[in-house]
């Protein structure tokens, strides 16, 4: 019983931590932030000069095919669920340098980007 909740404590705090950056993120001139929100959350506050591509949308799959899959691309969502949901996407095109940035204020933290909005 006691490995049991050890385990089940374990994986909760690795839930909780997972989808949060632990340290700051570095961020070339090249790199490419992708906000993976809706059109609506993004106006209300996004890092900036973030590249809007809506997981929830019908287009991102053919959107994410765009991408360079050599780029390094750094990409948040509200939680960073979503954000995850993205990668993993991402990765089935190709894209294997991208980072998962958490919500929009820890990604601005993590990289020192200011959310700003339109």
């Amino acid at each position: 019983m006691k490995k049991f909740l050890a385990l089940i404590t374990l994986g909760l705090a690795l839930t909780l931590t997972g989808c949060t950056p632990a340290e700051p993120i570095e961020v070339a001139a090249d790199t490419v932030i992708i906000d993976v929100r809706t059109p609506e959350e993004f106006a209300t506050g996004h890092l900036e000069g973030a590249l809007l591509l809506d997981v929830q949308s019908a287009e991102f799959d053919a959107l994410a095919a765009e991408l360079d899959p050599d780029a390094s691309y750094v990409v948040y969502c509200r939680s960073g669920n979503r954000a995850g949901t993205a990668i993993e996407r991402l990765a089935a095109l190709g894209i294997t340098d991208a980072v998962n940035a958490g919500s929009v204020q820890d990604a601005s933290d993590a990289t020192g980007i200011p959310i700003v909005t339109e």
